[in-house]
């Protein structure tokens, strides 16, 4: 699949799913981490798009809103029910490195504040915030 695919997931285990709209996938990495979501015994919960939060664009500086991928709870190892918040991004548009055009900057900057904004959101909730990439996504053994 794609990583530019999208559509509309359909849910295996619909008492997992707690969000308010069908969850919708713009990508292969979203689609395959609405899989893990959805058939993972770990994952207890999940959402896609749920949860929306207020940041202020760095670039125009106007109020904006943030909707992070997802929303989810699940048990760890050790048996501890976590939630966390989750942001799936290419790497290449979570780091900046020197060799980006102006654009590809102002994309990075942009996600900072996002990113920025959901982490303090998230503490006060006393949930976790991560950014996944292909690199967390598919882990390749060396």
């Amino acid at each position: 699949m794609s990583r530019w695919a999208n559509g509309e997931y359909v849910i295996t285990n619909p008492g997992k799913y707690v969000g308010k709209n069908k969850p919708r996938y713009r990508s292969g990495w979203e689609h395959s981490f609405m899989r893990f979501c959805d058939n993972n015994d770990a994952v207890l919960q999940w959402a896609s798009e749920s949860i929306a939060i207020p940041y202020r664009n760095p670039i125009t500086g106007k109020p904006s809103m943030y909707v992070p991928d997802f929303f989810i709870t699940y048990r760890t190892r050790g048996n501890v029910q976590r939630a966390e918040m989750i942001e799936i991004k290419p790497k290449k548009q979570s780091i900046i490195e020197s060799k980006m055009n102006s654009r590809d900057r102002a994309v990075v900057a942009i996600n900072y504040a996002k990113w920025a904004a959901a982490q303090a959101w998230c503490r006060r909730a006393g949930i976790h915030f991560r950014v996944l990439t292909e690199d967390d996504m598919f882990h390749k053994p060396g």
